[in-house]
């Protein structure tokens, strides 16, 4: 190699933090995203918003085309605000993954499923690390923001990226900064959520926390990625094991005949020392049921035997074959069994208002309602079609002659724009596992 050609490459070295430095502070930079969904999404134009130039980047064209046409798909977005973001040139979606070359920043925020033996499916991380180890030039910054277990940016992403030659902290920048997304939450939008930030080095951390300062409220710095990847672990296994908790003192009072509702409303006047979480039929989503198995099977991996999360996930997991075992019970104190019963379920997304259904508790009550023959129909406003184990569904229009028809209601999901006097008032039997029609009292009413 020459002398010239050494010392153009030094000078690159050189200059490729302050340069990125200079971009960020300036809002020249230009910012991408892999992986549009309810994270991505929302990023993306939270950075846009901030002045950045932003390619949203995604495999799933018919995310991307949506957006091209204005269209949201996250109940979060609304469809003029997408539409206010394009209209300006600084937004734009693209499935094209060679515009990884031209960007200075890039979050990745692609999902981070488990596999059928509930060990870590890394399979989306490592296609977007090689998509961008493809293109990986001197002077970019890398955040992941996928949720995963400790040690991932640094032993499986960043040999990824170091492969070609480049050196993190040097010619190029890796973060981690875990997303903290509530779908549906009107309260708390992107900006506004605490952003934990850790670096492999100082500069990595310095840089991406300057990219983010300029439009997140608040700035949590990190020691390092493994503390900043531990930190969202927690978050979401305080979540699952108090949930576990509760769901196993809801059945302790449903068999001491004990309305656990009203346990929860009087521990929660006690202003210290207790924070209230509620019961249901199951969790659903894309963290809490997952997360904490990702922190179970990385401290198994590493030899230290965990034992609250295992018995929350044996707990939480179990709770839609409670929620059918007592609607059983409670067709047959009507003198009904369950097969050939007509049962009218209520929401069938995660969690009220959003129409996201991924690891739904609902579809797992479907499922074993279907097993147990049965009748099946639902409703909800944001969920038009269905299909669970094969059996296709339609969603039905909870009118008073639907519900008239079935045998049991459940009220899996408490969407607002349920009625519930009407529910409690048109079906001969309702079972709320929700508290949605808390206030109310009928002799058909059952609440878990």
């Amino acid at each position: 190699m020459s002398t010239t050609i050494v010392e153009t490459e030094r000078t690159i070295r050189a200059t490729a933090f302050e340069d990125l430095k200079e971009k960020i502070s300036t809002g020249q930079a230009r910012f991408g995203v892999i992986g549009l969904g309810y994270v991505g999404l929302p990023l993306g134009l939270t950075l846009h918003g901030k002045g950045f130039d932003v390619t949203g980047i995604d495999i799933d064209t018919r995310r991307v085309n949506a957006i091209q046409e204005g269209r949201s798909y996250i109940t979060d977005i609304s469809d003029a605000e997408l539409q206010k973001a394009l209209g300006d040139g600084r937004f734009r979606a693209t499935a094209d993954l060679s515009v990884i070359g031209g960007l200075d920043a890039i979050s990745i925020c692609v999902p981070t499923p488990l596999r059928k033996t509930k060990d870590p499916d890394m399979s989306y991380i490592v296609s977007a690390a090689d998509a961008i180890a493809k293109e990986l030039r001197p002077g970019q910054l890398i955040i992941l923001e996928s949720t995963t277990y400790p040690g991932t940016t640094d032993e499986l992403v960043l040999p990824i990226l170091e492969a070609g030659g480049l050196k993190a902290g040097v010619d190029f920048f890796l973060a981690f900064s875990p997303e903290r997304v509530d779908p549906g939450n009107g309260r708390f939008a992107t900006k506004d959520i605490p952003k934990v930030i850790g670096g492999i080095t100082p500069r990595c951390s310095g840089l991406a926390e300057l990219l983010y300062a300029g439009a997140m409220k608040t700035i949590v710095p990190v020691s390092s990625t493994r503390v900043a990847e531990m930190v969202k672990l927690l978050e979401n296994t305080f979540r699952s094991v108090n949930i576990a908790l509760v769901n196993e003192i809801a059945m302790m009072c449903a068999h001491m005949k004990i309305d656990v509702w009203e346990v929860i409303r009087g521990a929660s006047s006690k202003p210290f020392g207790f924070m209230p979480f509620y019961p249901g039929p199951g969790l659903g989503g894309h963290c809490i049921p997952i997360d904490p198995l990702y922190l179970e099977w990385k401290s198994r991996i590493d030899g230290f035997e965990s034992r609250f999360i295992g018995l929350a996930d044996k707990i939480n997991s179990g709770m839609p074959r409670v929620v059918v075992t007592r609607s059983m019970e409670l067709l047959n104190g009507h003198g009904k069994a369950m097969k050939g019963a007509r049962v009218h379920v209520l929401g069938v997304t995660y969690k009220k208002d959003i129409g996201d259904s991924r690891e739904s508790p609902a579809l797992e009550v479907i499922k074993l309602l279907l097993e147990l023959g049965a009748d099946v129909a639902y409703s909800d406003p944001f969920v038009p079609n269905l299909n669970v184990e094969g059996h296709p569904f339609e969603a039905i229009d909870p009118t008073d002659e639907a519900l008239g028809r079935s045998d049991l209601a459940i009220i899996v999901t408490d969407h607002s724009a349920f009625d519930y006097e009407r529910i409690v008032r048109s079906a001969p039997l309702v079972f709320d596992t929700r508290n949605a029609t808390n206030g109310l009292k009928a002799r058909n009413l059952v609440r878990l």
